[in-house]
């Protein structure tokens, strides 16, 4: 019955601290281009170069 005294405080500091990470991704704008990763992945970066024969 101790060990829920050490455990309940501590799943609710890593639940705090998991609202807080996603409470700062949210500010730092990590969700603000949702589609944008998802088209670029469709696409290459550069376009390949064709060697000379």
């Amino acid at each position: 019955m101790t060990v829920l005294l050490w455990l309940v405080p501590l799943a609710l500091l890593i639940g705090l601290l998991a609202l807080a990470g996603f409470a700062w991704a949210l500010s730092s704008g990590q969700y603000e281009d949702l589609d944008g990763a998802a088209s670029r992945i469709l696409f290459d970066d550069t376009p390949a170069r064709r060697e000379p024969r």
